[in-house]
């Protein structure tokens, strides 16, 4: 791979970003306008931005590599995905209508508007949110650390820089329209790279042979049943939760926009599953002796396809860590702004500098999340284990605020607790670790007990949904009230 080659590549790509990140940008006029596309995403681009963020960092290298170790079980990654974004097209589609800002609204939501289930929900959004943006830096540096011979630190560097910018011209908007163009590359891409695979490896025969052979050889493990389910499990949480997902409904032209997007999507992914596989598999047939699974991709990339069309799947793979990158920094300063600062300053920001601290809370989070991805460079335990601490709560509180109306807020903090404190544990622990595979199901499990016992032995809530909603949207106008009346952030004296 010629590296000067792919860095003007890699720059070029990064200036046609910019260049719709400025031309999309001159339509915003508000935070909303920037954090959600003025609610107005239409279905194509929806299906776009859902797309690309899912055939991104955790297929395209850890799905591949995960393969390469462990044969048909790359499909894993890929079943998950499809389950969780079908399942959210069901069961959370029908949350546009209530008009939520941010995650934590919807869940302080299922808690009778409680403004400690809002404060500590945004934290673990806002963490969660950044943890996925590290995984994306991790992702991307693999990419340009192989193509360029850059060290890790720099090209971690790098792919922060490269989302920062034009995320921070074009906001959500830009984020949207940057994904749907990544995504029609992203997949034929990956189609065409699959059928090179198969093809260079002797067919779907040989790999299925390559597979059993190098099982008996002890080359290639066996996984074993539990931390399958446990990889699907974490994959399917993962989505559920994801705070970047939630904005694509919550940014959405209307309940069926976003529904048929999300179950396109999901039916998309699910016959895509198998192409991750193909290539860890292929991968290991070609280049059995790999120092980095997590190389998997990019390997087979150069062996297999001529020199130009090469570069042209290395440089949409770096565009799939960038565009998922891009979609979670949003999630992330939507916390910031909406959440944080006004609980802190009880109003939301000025509208004259609205778009301003917008801007430099996405330099915020990426900075953060830069810090975060310089802690680690195996991609899928990061994720697995991140999602598990930091979601797996939420993902409760979701669940039974949508099913068990009896759920309180003593439950909702319950289940957030309970979760991190199982996940950590499990984590300090290595042979529980290897035993589950990942910390998800226990940490789900002690999370779901927490939420329903504790609910049960304390007062139901008694404020209903429609009072919660009511609540939740008059503090948000009081918010903007006092804004509009006080522009220069001179709020009266609080008591």
């Amino acid at each position: 791979m010629n590296s000067s080659l792919f860095l003007l590549g890699f720059g070029l790509y990064l200036l046609l970003m910019i260049a719709i990140s400025y031309l999309v940008s001159r339509k915003q006029h508000s935070s909303e306008d920037f954090l959600l596309a003025g609610r107005n995403v239409s279905g194509g681009l929806t299906f776009g931005t859902t797309v690309a963020t899912m055939i991104g960092t955790g297929t395209s290298m850890g799905a591949v590599g995960y393969a390469y170790q462990h044969g048909w079980g790359g499909m894993l990654y890929g079943i998950g995905g499809a389950i969780g974004i079908l399942l959210t097209a069901w069961l959370f589609a029908p949350l546009r209508r209530m008009r939520f800002m941010t995650m934590s609204e919807e869940l302080s939501y299922y808690a009778g508007a409680n403004l400690w289930v809002k404060h500590c929900s945004a934290v673990m959004i806002f963490l969660a949110s950044l943890g996925w943006m590290g995984a994306h830096i991790i992702g991307g540096a693999l990419y340009l650390s192989w193509a360029t011979g850059l060290e890790l630190f720099y090209s971690k560097l790098l792919i922060a820089v490269a989302f920062t910018l034009y995320v921070m011209i074009g906001g959500y908007r830009a984020v949207v329209w940057t994904d749907s163009l990544m995504a029609l590359i992203l997949f034929a891409g990956f189609l065409l790279m699959s059928y090179a695979a198969v093809q260079s490896a002797g067919g779907v025969m040989a790999l299925g042979t390559a597979v059993a052979t190098a099982r008996q050889q002890g080359m290639m493990q066996q996984l074993p049943l539990l931390p399958a389910i446990s990889l699907s499990a974490v994959v399917i949480v993962g989505v559920l939760a994801t705070p970047s997902f939630r904005q694509r409904i919550y940014a959405a032209r209307s309940i069926g926009t976003v529904r048929r997007s999300f179950i396109f999507s999901g039916v998309l992914y699910l016959l895509f599953a198998a192409l991750p596989a193909v290539i860890g598999i292929a991968a290991f047939s070609l280049a059995p002796q790999l120092e980095n699974h997590q190389f998997a991709f990019t390997t087979v990339a150069v062996l297999v396809l001529p020199a130009a069309l090469a570069m042209l799947v290395l440089l949409a793979g770096l565009s799939a860590t960038l565009s998922s990158a891009s979609s979670d920094a949003i999630a992330a300063v939507s916390v910031l702004i909406r959440d944080f600062y006004q609980a802190i300053s009880g109003a939301m920001p000025p509208p004259d500098k609205a778009i301003l601290y917008a801007r430099l809370s996405v330099l915020l989070v990426s900075g953060v999340a830069l810090l975060l991805a310089l802690l680690s460079d195996d991609l899928i335990r990061y994720i697995s284990n991140m999602i598990a601490t930091l979601m797996s709560g939420m993902f409760v509180i979701a669940i039974l605020g949508r099913f068990w109306p009896r759920l309180n807020w003593q439950g909702a903090l319950a289940a957030m607790l309970a979760a991190v404190t199982t996940s950590l544990l499990l984590i300090s622990q290595p042979l529980w670790l290897a035993y589950w595979g990942n910390p998800c199901l226990p940490a789900v499990a002690c999370a779901m007990l927490a939420a329903i016992a504790v609910s049960l032995l304390t007062p139901p809530c008694r404020i209903n949904r429609t009072e919660a909603l009511k609540l939740i949207s008059a503090q948000r106008e009081e918010y903007q009230a006092v804004t509009e009346t006080f522009p220069q952030g001179s709020l009266p004296e609080r008591r």
